[in-house]
């Protein structure tokens, strides 16, 4: 996995101010991780209070950061403003940059956010990414910031050439919207369908979630459970998470694996991953899209970005 890690600096509605671990890739990262998946982690930190903080609560919650990720000067940090109505408006302070990173013995690529529009580093990012996709399966969440990404115009084409190198593409209506002006959102994913994923899933809110399957042109709409929340941040990572998670169970897409010394996948094995995504109907994909949902209502109803584990889901291993 590859994107940003940094502090989450929440303002309450009342004025409370509380410092918690974040960037989203980094929620992601953890929420795998507590889902009881094997994750590697390529962030961008620094040598000071807030990263030693992040780096603590990366390798507590057992996600393995890859070398090069302490190489910032400072470690970023985003503000975030919780509005009375519970809704949330960031302000971010963030350099970013990695090195090309060594995939060796990674099977699935996941990547998105600031980390995949924010130079120098978006650049590494995608030749990753390009370099990564012959041999392993990518998923990607584009979890805009137009406050730091500046003018949507600027920032499609980067999204859109990303889109048509993932297999499984998640967005918010929010994203969408942002992006192509208000645009009806199902017409925006068929459009983003035909760039090349296998699978793309826009979240609505309380209003649940959009699956589109481009291969065969079949879409469900699943709705959400009423949650008391109480904010909504993490939201959206916790939503990736799970449909990670449910995928991954199911062997839809690759497993994520730690360390130089793993086996990568055997070519003779069966089929592909990418293969097994693209031959899935929606019966096979919309159990990960509800495991996607129930790990969103579990954090709406928690402050921060908590995530669940499998117990809290109710979920074998």
């Amino acid at each position: 996995m590859i994107g940003e890690a940094l502090i989450d600096i929440v303002i309450d509605p009342e004025g409370g101010r509380f410092e918690h671990a974040g960037g989203s890739p980094a929620n992601v990262a953890l929420g795998l991780s507590r889902l009881g998946h094997h994750v590697s982690f390529l962030t961008h930190v620094g040598p000071d209070v807030h990263g030693d903080l992040l780096t603590r609560h990366l390798t507590s919650g057992e996600v393995a950061l890859v070398e090069g990720s302490t190489g910032a000067s400072r470690t970023p940090t985003a503000t975030a403003r919780v509005a009375p109505d519970r809704t949330v408006d960031y302000e971010f302070d963030l350099t970013w940059d990695i090195p090309a990173p060594a995939l060796t013995g990674i099977t699935h690529l996941h990547t998105g956010s600031i980390a995949a529009t924010f130079e120098p580093g978006a650049s590494t990012v995608l030749e990753t990414v390009r370099g990564a996709r012959a041999q392993l399966t990518v998923s990607y969440d584009p979890n805009l910031r137009p406050q730091i990404m500046g003018d949507p115009h600027g920032v499609r084409s980067r999204v859109e050439e990303l889109v048509g190198l993932a297999d499984v593409v998640k967005a918010s209506d929010e994203d969408l919207q942002w992006l192509y002006a208000g645009a009806p959102v199902a017409d925006i994913a068929h459009l983003w369908g035909q760039l090349g994923p296998s699978l793309v899933v826009v979240t609505r809110g309380p209003e649940g979630a959009l699956v589109l399957l481009p291969g065969s042109g079949t879409a469900a709409e699943l709705t959400a459970a009423t949650a008391q929340v109480v904010d909504t941040v993490g939201a959206g990572d916790s939503f990736m998470s799970g449909l990670l998670s449910g995928l991954l169970d199911e062997g839809l897409i690759g497993g994520l694996v730690t360390g130089p010394a793993a086996a990568p996948a055997d070519p003779h094995a069966g089929p592909s991953p990418r293969s097994r995504i693209r031959a899935t109907g929606l019966d096979g994909i919309l159990p990960a899209v509800q495991r996607a949902l129930d790990c969103a209502h579990w954090t709406i109803e928690r402050a921060g970005a908590a995530a669940p584990t499998r117990s809290d889901l109710s979920l074998g291993r």
